[in-house]
Formats: C-alpha cells, structure tokens, sequence
C-alpha cells in the first residue's frame, strides 16, 4: 500500500488533459519497491494513460566526481532494463533535472517525483513546482517512516526519535504491491533533446560526461539494484548471524553493504527491512540490531538533514559541542596534518592510514574505522573549522555513499551531533574521543591493517 503520509502536493496545480503522466525519477533510481513509481503507475492506469520516466543527470553535482558517476550510471542501465520489462520508457538526460523534467512536462497530465532530503534535491523539487502547469505529486519512498510522521523538528539524538520510530513502524513496515501497468509506453515520443542513446558503454559516457575527476570509478562495489539484491542474499545467508556482535570488528566483514545502494536508491530500506525481518527464528537480536541501524540511524540523518538548514557546516553542532570546541581550538595538537597529507594517507599512525587507504580503494570505510578516522581528523586538524570542512570533503569524494544524510549526520557525530558531553580533554574539549588504544582493546587492528595491505597489493598487481 501507499499510505496517505507518503504523498504530498507541491503545488496548487491539477491533473490536465495530457499524453502520459511523467514519473521524475531523481533520488529513488529503481523499478522496484518504489511508492513514487507505483504512484505514478496507479494514476497513469486510472487516467487510461501510458507512463513515461525520466532522469536528468546534472554534471555538476556537489562533490559528485567520476567514483560516484560510474556507480550511478551502472545502476541507471540495470534500472532503465527493469523500466523496460514493464512497459515504461525511461528517458535519461545529460541536463540539469529541472530542465529534463521541462523537457517532457508539456506533454504530461501530471508528473510525480520521488523525495530527496539534501538541500540541492529540495531545491530541484521547488523550481519544478513553481514551474509547471500542471499537479506536481511528491511520494515519500526513501524512508520507511516519512520524515515528519516521525517528528516535526530536529531530533537531538537516537533515543529522542527511536520511540516516534518506534510508534509507527509497523504501520509503514508492509510489502508494496506492484501494479501492472495497463498502457505501455515504449514507443510514445517525446522531446530528445539531450537523450542518451544507450547506457551499456557507461566508460564512454564518463569520458563524454564534464564532470569532477577527482576520484576514479571503483570496481569493488558495481552500481545497480541486481547487484545490491546480490550483497542482500550474501548477507542474509551468511553474515546476519553474526552481526549484533560482529558488525563493528574491522578485521572481519559482517557488514551488508547496502549504503551506497540506499544512497543512490538503487534498493528499497522497505524491501530491504522486511526481508531481513523474516529472516528464520532465533536471530532476533541480530534483525533488531541491523534494523536498528537501517531505520532509526538512517532516518535519524534524514531528520537532521531536513531540520538543520546548516548541516553540512561546523555551524550545525548542538551549543554545548559548539561551545567546548570553540573553548579548545587554540590547544597544542601534538600532531597536525594537513589535507594532502591526510588525503595521501600518510600520518604517524597506521590504523588511521588503513582505514583512509580502504576508503580511497574500494570506495566505502568500514562503519567503526569511519568513526575513528573523523575523531582523529578533529585531533590533527589546525581548528575544529577546518577539520570539519576537511572530513566532509575526504568523506564525499571517496565514498560511494558520500553527500548523503548519513554521511553529513556521521561527520557532525564526530564533532559531538547527537551524542552527549564527555569527560573534558584537550583538543576534544567535552566532545567524545577515540584512541588507537581503544581500537587495540576491542580488536585484532593489525589485522584489519593486513587486510587492507593485502587488498592495496592486488590492486597493484
């Protein structure tokens, strides 16, 4: 089902005469287990229409570089294959998503877009709505809870919205039937200005694509929604046994590695949530520990992305976190380093070197070495500004699942978002530390170093 909270109208417009109805993909790139899809599908069938999609690729968007191109482009040819097996043409565009959607706009009863949570993506949405003539439909398909059904403001931390999570999860926790669509539309024409001809060359289409250079594409983790259904076999059948305990031991994967594919909408967390909830009896610490991170962690970032106007600043930080840095910024750090030289992976300590070297390689940091590594950032940086400023720029460039709420929420939590005050220290003032000591304590780090050694050596092989 598609509950009423999902869907809102972001302008006063109505349904009109028309040839389609145009679905805007934009965030939620999938054919499947997609409210704002089937949505569309459902209004298509009922005005007896065919539906037709489309996909503006920007080629400037923020932080966005060659890494995180390729992945979203392997993923758009899978996803234009599944459109295609239901009858739906989707056109993809080398054009700023307002212009692709005005492209087809005029020939559109009404168009319907998924949600995104990121400044850039509201913005999208506003233009295109004070734009068209016709009814622009919003539905909600990132989130298993829609954000202010959750809450109505920003959220200090996991145990202030986990019980508002909590409230409501089971209602929104339901499979989403799939519609058949009634009306094809693989031959219905429209304007192709700028249209891609085909997906399958994706090393050609970065070569043509004026875009950031900065990261090179990463074949560890391959774009699309039949891989990402590939990782979530894996890791049912093989890892989720041990994740309560495993998931954060770098030296062993435990891990689902489902972030990049969320972050490109490539997977559903519905889909995703309820397989793993039927998983068989007796795992029922590990499927709550896994959904916790899935859902209240997730949307927890969600939350701070759409109620903090500032959160991808130094400026987003609770008073008290703004205050002990601030109080701290001019303390003797006994290391300082600056961004080459952390980008390089090049500082005294080795455990931190792995873990940027792992995230420059395959393009996503294992969870817990991620919180080290933009604890130890603060720790090395001139000022907690420039730190900050520095951990998002080396965030987004490398990982796949970078310039996402999850990863402006997890930066800001190295800086004391959504976490408490702690004994006071220097540097770190009242905000939580991390120590090489701590990582020896809880695990075998060498290791983990071992294993990024190993897979650095194969790649140069």
């Amino acid at each position: 089902m598609i509950q009423p909270e999902r869907i809102q109208f972001l302008n006063d417009e109505t349904a009109r005469d028309g040839d389609y109805v145009l679905y805007w993909m934009q965030r939620a790139q999938r054919a499947s287990c997609n409210h704002a899809l089937e949505y569309a599908v459902r209004e298509a069938n009922g005005l007896g229409l065919p539906l037709v999609a489309v996909f503006g690729i920007t080629q400037r968007f923020p932080d966005g570089n060659a890494r995180s191109y390729a992945f979203m482009l392997e993923g758009l040819r899978d996803t234009a294959r599944r459109f295609e097996e239901r009858g739906i043409k989707l056109v993809v565009k080398v054009r700023p998503p307002v212009d692709a959607v005005r492209d087809l706009a005029d020939g559109a009863a009404l168009v319907v877009v998924d949600r995104g949570y990121l400044r850039i993506e509201r913005r999208w949405r506003e233009r295109v709505a004070r734009r068209l003539s016709c009814r622009l439909v919003q539905v909600e398909s990132d989130a298993i809870v829609p954000v202010e059904t959750a809450s109505e403001k920003e959220e200090y931390a996991a145990y202030t919205i986990r019980p508002k999570i909590q409230e409501h999860r089971d209602k929104f926790l339901v499979e989403l039937e799939e519609t058949p669509l009634e009306r094809d539309s693989l031959s219905v024409e429209y304007e192709d200005d700028g249209q891609l001809d085909a997906l399958e060359d994706i090393g050609d289409l970065l070569n043509r694509l004026r875009i950031n250079r900065s990261a090179s594409a990463v074949d560890t983790f391959l774009g699309g929604t039949s891989q990402a259904q590939a990782l979530l076999d894996d890791f049912i059948a093989h890892k989720l046994d041990r994740y309560a305990d495993g998931r954060n031991d770098p030296s062993q994967d435990y891990l689902s590695h489902m972030s990049p594919y969320l972050h490109f909408g490539q997977i559903s967390p519905l889909d995703i949530a309820l397989r793993v909830r039927n998983v068989r009896d007796g795992e029922a610490e590990n499927v709550e520990a896994y959904l916790e991170e899935l859902i209240v962690r997730r949307e927890l970032s969600m939350n701070f992305c759409t109620y903090n106007p500032e959160y991808d600043s130094l400026a987003c930080l609770p008073g008290w976190a703004s205050e002990t840095l601030e109080a701290h910024a001019d303390d003797p750090r006994e290391y300082v380093y600056d961004e080459r030289t952390l980008e390089a992976g090049r500082t005294h300590d080795p455990y931190w070197n792995a873990a940027q070297q792992e995230m420059v390689l395959t393009g996503k940091m294992h969870g817990y070495m991620r919180m080290y590594w933009g604890k130890k950032i603060l720790e090395w940086s001139p000022d907690p500004e420039v730190a900050f400023r520095v951990a998002l720029t080396l965030n987004n460039r490398y990982e796949l699942d970078g310039r996402d709420p999850n990863g402006f929420a997890g930066v800001a939590w190295c800086f004391g978002n959504h976490d408490r005050a702690w004994a006071e220290r220097e540097v770190y003032g009242k905000v939580r530390y991390m120590s090489a000591g701590g990582l020896e304590r809880k695990f075998d780090i060498d290791a983990y170093v071992r294993k990024v050694k190993r897979l650095a050596d194969s790649q140069m092989e």
